[in-house]
């Protein structure tokens, strides 16, 4: 029987929708509450140093209110351990973050800053808290995940999701052979970024694949056919592809 795939949705942008107003207007821990009721497995919230979306108010309403478990995005600095290691969700995913950027714009340089992570995935490690990776589909990659001997790597899926024709499918085959080598060495691997419904069907094949993580496509996609419906028809997509 194939494992079913987890559905992560991240929340980050309905608290956009928010900042742009003020106020406490739309709510991420609501809009937390009915994913999960729309099928979530799972509420990814990325924390920025510069605060541009999720507020620590907003980490602090979500770990005490959730009944699925909450996946703290956020960056490899002093700041950001202290905030997870107070809150201790359910997973933490280090990802790169530089403030001029829009979004996550690529994976991060697990092999480059191998002196710089260890510390912060042990410490994590060590306060319950699973920790992940966000990176390229690259062997490089994988193999300092392995050395650092993190539980899980999430593979960054917006190459794939913004080429097209064979340029598609060669990053494809990427986090194929991706998935396939980190599972392989113990480590379950996650994707997402760039995930809509119609390019998410060859990514949910993966077999190796436990999870993926989809928030700006699922919000905007919200706006007009509602959170719930939203959710809904990407889960049932996800299950159709395995």
């Amino acid at each position: 029987m194939t494992q079913k795939l987890r559905l992560g949705v991240n929340i980050d942008h309905v608290a956009t929708i928010r900042n742009a107003r003020g106020g406490p207007h739309p709510d991420p821990l609501r809009a937390a509450i009915m994913a999960a009721e729309a099928g979530a497995d799972g509420i990814t919230a990325h924390l920025r140093e510069d605060r541009r979306h999720i507020t620590d108010a907003d980490i602090d309403r979500l770990t005490a209110a959730l009944a699925i478990p909450l996946n703290l995005e956020m960056a490899a600095t002093e700041e950001m351990l202290a905030i997870a290691l107070a809150h201790r969700p359910h997973a933490a995913c280090i990802v790169p973050e530089r403030r001029e950027e829009r979004t996550t714009e690529g994976g991060l340089d697990a092999a480059g800053q191998f002196d710089h992570l260890a510390p912060f995935v042990a410490r994590l490690g060590a306060a319950g808290v699973r920790v992940s990776l966000f990176i390229e589909p690259d062997p490089r990659q994988i193999e300092a995940a392995i050395r650092l001997k993190v539980p899980v790597v999430e593979f960054h899926t917006g190459a794939y999701a913004y080429l097209e024709g064979e340029a598609r499918t060669g990053e494809l085959r990427r986090i194929t052979d991706g998935a396939a080598l980190a599972a392989k060495n113990g480590i379950e691997p996650h994707a997402g970024h760039g995930l809509t419904y119609d390019n998410v069907g060859p990514i949910a094949a993966i077999p190796q694949l436990a999870e993926l993580n989809i928030g700006h496509f699922l919000i905007g996609e919200a706006i007009f056919i509602g959170l719930d419906a939203s959710v809904r028809r990407m889960r049932e997509a996800m299950d159709a592809a395995r």
